[in-house]
């Protein structure tokens, strides 16, 4: 069973891709990548999961967007629950810039096969697409009192902030089910955590494509038994896994 973690870049950004896949119960780093264009990223996803093979992709970005106005149920929802962490998420809509391309790169996973899993039947090999949001997944996992603030602010401090998301997936990942190979992720980054902007960026995206990923093998993994669904595929849904305890 083959997850694919996408950070998806909402307008014109580049995304983050990441592949994981278990193997002799360990969740091994099949690849890691960055691509702008929605084509690139899928003939990316065609090479990775072939026709016949079975995976889950996980987004972070609103693939079902019901209403034309406000606010989804699983944006309000993520408010309700982890606005104390500051995890809540961004607003959609219909009439939002990034709607479309974030529907339409739905609509395409679908027309592929990826079908939405806000149920899921444990350890089911089949091919599936959920909407995830790393900040509340990162808290939850991490057991951690806030989000790790690495996307805004000075250079320097979202390195630090950046490192030690880098330092939490290398040391909590591979302890817990299903455990994520360290060895894997230690040779796929560099020694240093870049301290220039675009630099950063790019591995910002690569380590929130490579949580996506993860979450989407922990939602395989566990089901609802160690995960909560925000909302259903009426209203949009957010998979986040459910707190880790110490």
């Amino acid at each position: 069973m083959k997850f694919i973690g996408i950070d998806l870049g909402w307008q014109s950004q580049p995304s983050g891709l990441c592949c994981l896949e278990l193997k002799d119960e360990k969740l091994q780093l099949l690849d890691l990548d960055r691509q702008e264009a929605i084509a690139d990223i899928l003939t990316w996803i065609d090479q990775i999961i072939k026709p016949e093979e079975p995976g889950i992709i996980a987004v972070d970005a609103p693939t079902l967007i019901p209403n034309s106005t406000g606010s989804r149920l699983p944006d309000k929802l993520s408010h309700k629950y982890f606005g104390k962490y500051h995890a809540g998420c961004y607003p959609a809509n219909q009439n939002l810039a990034f709607a479309e391309r974030t529907i339409n790169f739905g609509l395409e996973l679908e027309s592929r096969g990826f079908i939405h899993a806000a149920k899921i039947e444990p350890q089911k090999p089949g091919r599936y697409q959920i909407e995830v949001f790393p900040h509340p997944a990162i808290v939850n996992l991490f057991r951690l009192e806030k989000i790790l603030k690495y996307k805004k602010g000075k250079i320097h401090e979202r390195r630090l902030e950046l490192l030690k998301l880098y330092n939490y997936i290398v040391e909590i990942l591979p302890v817990i089910s299903p455990p994520l190979s360290s060895p894997c992720i230690c040779s796929s980054f560099p020694l240093e955590i870049p301290n220039t902007g675009k630099q950063l960026k790019e591995t910002e995206d690569k380590l929130d494509s490579l949580i996506c990923a993860y979450v989407g093998a922990y939602w395989w993994f566990w089901g609802t038994e160690k995960n909560l669904v925000l909302g259903d595929e009426s209203t949009g849904y957010i998979v986040v896994p459910e707190r880790i305890c110490s």
